[in-house]
């Protein structure tokens, strides 16, 4: 790349030196803007990709818990404050499932003989 000396050269010069780095200036930054355009289509399609939800993902699921006063809770996410408050009173969290009380676990079945 060749050296110029600034203070040498005419103001024509100069001038004419201002337009010719002005236009590579322009070509360059039209050159990126294409380049931030494909990268921003790559890049929505890609998010597309990572943003598929769980199979369960915003299905409305059973309560698995009730509350003395008819409050549910279906398990997930934070505990709601009336169960957190129902626990630090000493009651345990089986207290309150729904449909378990009762329910004996599953053994192997004996053959009769």
């Amino acid at each position: 790349m060749a050296k110029f000396s600034l203070s040498s050269m005419s103001v024509d010069d100069l001038l004419a030196l201002r337009d010719r780095i002005g236009k590579v200036l322009s070509s360059k930054a039209v050159e990126l803007q294409r380049q931030l355009s494909k990268l921003a289509t790559t890049a929505k399609s890609s998010v597309g990709i990572q943003k598929r939800r769980g199979p369960k993902k915003g299905q409305k699921v059973p309560p698995k818990y009730r509350g003395p006063h008819g409050e549910t809770w279906s398990g997930r996410g934070l505990r709601p404050k009336w169960l957190t408050a129902e626990l630090k009173s000493g009651h345990k969290l089986d207290d309150f499932l729904i449909g378990r009380r009762g329910r004996r676990k599953r053994g192997r079945k004996r053959k009769a003989g």
